[in-house]
């Protein structure tokens, strides 16, 4: 029971037995002063007990780098959305006191609750864990995600400081993670997981990386991408999520050494070898995703039937890659769904992607480009499908023809759809 709770309880037994000793005809010349007596001590105690309060959470503010993050937000003042800075009592309200039941997943870098804002909003609220030597290096990532503005990258409301612990405010997104949707036979019978979809949404994740690699003034490298680490929103649009390991990097700097973070099965060989990470250390994870995409199964090592020695999905692709048998490993609903080149191109993205040698994985500038003209040799296509088709109107034919020739405008060397898949084709 708070101490305010037990005052105000405190007060009502005082007078209930005053008024019953009234009420009794009892005459007590010192109750009234031993009353007064006790309500200026309990309200002394209530006084005392508020400003260590308050003193607690602002010790709590100060540790967990508040004043550095209220002058780096004041310097960035203008150049982004603010952030706010969240006072402990309204998330306590938002989650109901961090109750069980709030709880949307737990993970190496804190739980994460759902919360309901004063406001109506339902935000992501991330009860964080974080080494007190690294509570700099924290606030200064907080600072570096508050600035990123990207469609494909969960939104930073705010954060909370004057807690033991910081407390970090996301939007929430609704749809759960990649991994559920890749791994759930249920999901997947309400919302089928189509090859339109899963190329939507690796198309999505790389244009999410290639900004945070290249479209900011100070580099981010994610340090942990995986498919838990992808969220769906209402439209299933894929949103890159969970930063707590992620580190900023001199523009001069091609990589740093650190020490080793992120999920078996999806952690760069050469970064776990060397502690060394660089961009390409992203870029493998990313590959590792693409793998899920096109198997539906996952990274981590499993034995093969009959054998002894366990293989990671990774070595198991690049296996089947070599003894040209990738139909062994994929899903079988993708050849249901598309042409065979177009899987074989993003077969072959990702085992450069996967490549044990850093040097010989693409960008991920490259990686979201090969993406983006693979999708639109399958707009083409199908825009080209449609317009030739006999059930296909006048007024139909019209605006098909402005949307066939505006997606090939700008383009050095794809003028017309076979341009495009001939571009598609020489990647295979």
């Amino acid at each position: 029971m708070s101490p305010l709770k037990l005052f105000f309880l405190l007060l009502l037994i005082l007078a209930v037995v005053i008024v019953t000793l009234c009420l009794l005809g009892i005459r007590t010349p010192k109750l009234p002063a031993a009353a007064g007596v006790t309500i200026a001590v309990f309200t002394g105690f209530i006084l005392l007990q508020k400003r260590r309060n308050k003193k607690k959470k602002q010790g709590h503010f100060e540790r967990n780098g508040g004043l550095l993050l209220e002058k780096q937000l004041s310097a960035a003042d203008g150049a982004i959305e603010k952030t706010r800075i969240f006072i402990s009592r309204e998330l306590e309200a938002a989650t109901d006191g961090f109750n069980e039941s709030r709880i949307l997943g737990q993970g190496g870098q804190g739980t994460v609750y759902k919360g309901i804002l004063a406001d109506g909003r339902i935000v992501a609220i991330k009860k964080s864990k974080v080494d007190e030597s690294l509570l700099e290096q924290f606030i200064n990532e907080l600072v570096i995600v508050s600035q990123v503005n990207h469609r494909n990258v969960v939104k930073l409301l705010g954060c909370c400081l004057e807690t033991e612990v910081p407390l970090l405010v996301y939007e929430f997104i609704p749809n759960g993670t990649l991994f559920n949707l890749i791994q759930n036979d249920n999901e997947a019978e309400s919302f089928p997981f189509t090859w339109s979809l899963r190329l939507k949404v690796a198309t999505e994740v790389a244009g999410a990386l290639a900004y945070l690699h290249s479209g900011l003034t100070i580099p981010v490298f994610h340090r942990d991408i995986k498919s838990t680490n992808i969220l769906l929103d209402e439209k299933y649009i894929a949103k890159v999520s969970d930063f707590g390991a992620s580190l900023s990097i001199a523009i001069d700097k091609t990589h740093m050494t650190t020490r080793v973070q992120g999920t078996f099965g999806y952690i760069d060989p050469e970064y776990f070898l060397s502690s060394q990470i660089s961009d390409k250390s992203d870029v493998y994870s990313f590959g590792a995703v693409l793998l899920e995409l096109l198997t539906r199964q996952k990274p981590i090592p499993s034995r093969e039937e009959g054998e002894d020695v366990y293989l990671g999905l990774a070595q198991r692709f690049l296996t089947s890659m070599e003894e040209n048998s990738l139909p062994t490993i994929l899903d079988p609903q993708i050849m249901d769904q598309t042409n065979e080149r177009e899987v074989i191109a993003v077969a072959k993205l990702a085992q450069r992607c996967i490549d044990w040698d850093g040097r010989r994985r693409p960008t991920m500038k490259e990686v979201s480009i090969e993406l983006e003209n693979i999708k639109m040799c399958r707009w083409g296509l199908t825009i080209q499908e449609n317009y030739q088709s006999p059930s296909c109107t006048n007024e139909e034919a019209v605006v098909m023809s402005d949307v066939y020739d505006a997606w090939t405008i700008g383009s050095e060397n794809v003028k017309s759809t076979s341009d495009a898949c001939a571009v598609l084709n020489n990647t295979i």
